[in-house]
């Protein structure tokens, strides 16, 4: 078993940024790799961004690639999400999920947390 929360969501102008985080508990040393995806109303969730176990390997999304960077502190078991740069497009509530191994797909991950809402005004 696998806890996950985030945190760091809120409110931002477009241009801005946030640093979502997302803590983890529970056995970690297996469900290592963390995946960041985001929901926006009426909308299928979308991979967002990956980070292996070890912090070697990230996957972006094209849609944030050069603006989202993804990362990890293995000693506090917490991932980041650096957004930079947003746009109302990326407004949604972002949800992190622990699995074996760094993946694009959402059926691969077998934890979640709750998510945390990122609102973006234009």
């Amino acid at each position: 078993q696998v806890q996950v929360t985030e945190s760091g969501g809120g409110l931002v102008q477009a241009g801005g940024s946030l640093r979502l985080s997302c803590a983890a508990s529970g056995r970690t040393d297996i469900y290592s790799a963390a995946g960041w995806f985001r929901q926006a109303p009426g909308k299928e969730r979308e991979f967002v961004a990956a980070i292996s176990g070890s912090g070697t390997r990230t996957y972006y999304a094209d849609s944030v690639k050069g603006r989202f960077n993804i990362s990890r502190d293995t000693a506090n078991n917490t991932v980041y999400l650096q957004t930079n740069s947003l746009k109302p497009e990326d407004a949604g509530i972002y949800f992190c999920a622990a699995s074996r191994y760094a993946l694009r797909y959402a059926s691969n991950y077998d934890y979640w947390g709750q998510g945390t809402q990122v609102t973006v005004s234009s």
